[in-house]
């Protein structure tokens, strides 16, 4: 995971809500638990179009870290491993939603893989 070289400086809430769940992919992780509940990674990395396996996975770990996603490993072969929203994470939804419903008002809605993605978010 990539190591900032300064220290984090969080001058209001507004910042530290936009590090937890800003970014390109963590929101739209969340959307896809939001909507389809516990997955496991390989299902997780289908529903999310164009994202490698380091980035979903390095993802994830800052999600675990900031409570927002559990992972729930079952000892068993092959290795059986889920990802599901934490009650924090759960919290997150209507603001995405929110987002999305105010962005889609403004954004140039002809982007159809957009749109796809933005749906398991069911702004409309």
């Amino acid at each position: 995971m990539y190591q900032h070289k300064l220290e984090s400086d969080i001058r209001c809430p507004l910042e530290y809500g936009l590090q937890i769940f800003g970014g390109k992919w963590k929101s739209r992780i969340i959307c896809v638990l939001a909507e389809m509940g516990t997955l496991r990674y390989s299902t997780l990395r289908d529903e999310m179009s164009n994202i490698t396996d380091a980035v979903l996975a390095s993802t994830l770990k800052e999600l675990l870290k900031d409570d927002l996603v559990d992972r729930i490993q079952y000892n068993e072969i092959p290795p059986h491993v889920e990802y599901k929203l934490t009650e924090k994470g759960r919290s997150v939804v209507p603001i995405l939603r929110s987002i999305c419903k105010w962005s889609g008002i403004f954004y140039n809605e002809d982007n159809e893989h957009t749109l796809k993605q933005c749906q398991k978010c069911n702004y409309r």
